[in-house]
């Protein structure tokens, strides 16, 4: 198989790889599934406090978060149909830095949530 042909599927499998984990950790901590943890997850002192915290922040996190993980798989799967490895590898970094930045602004929003005390984005078995 040609060398370029293996980097952008690597290139490819490694950005929707990670935007299907940032969709699945977004929907298991703003659900209560995946609690607090030192591996994933919005983990600040203010979100690390206690469960409540926690959960607030996930929930106020969770869209930018979610959007972030498809823009991924997106991003992923343009790198792996475009031609050639330096456009393929042009559009997986700009891929990452979108998810970067969502990521940063889901973080900060959930980050003020708990701060103001507020749920932003209740879930249904939450009373929103």
């Amino acid at each position: 198989m040609d060398e370029e042909v293996v980097g952008k599927a690597v290139l490819a499998a490694t950005m929707v790889f990670a935007g299907v984990a940032l969709v699945w950790t977004a929907r298991a901590t703003a659900s209560g599934r995946l609690g607090r943890n030192p591996i994933a997850g919005v983990r600040t002192a203010v979100t690390m406090a206690d469960d409540e915290a926690w959960l607030t922040a996930h929930q106020a996190a969770r869209t930018p978060t979610e959007v972030a993980g498809w823009c991924a798989v997106v991003f992923g799967v343009a790198a792996a149909l475009v031609p050639g490895m330096p456009l393929a590898a042009s559009i997986a970094g700009i891929g990452a830095v979108v998810m970067l930045v969502l990521v940063l602004v889901g973080a900060r929003r959930g980050v003020r949530a708990v701060k103001a005390g507020v749920d932003e984005h209740p879930s249904p078995e939450h009373g929103g």
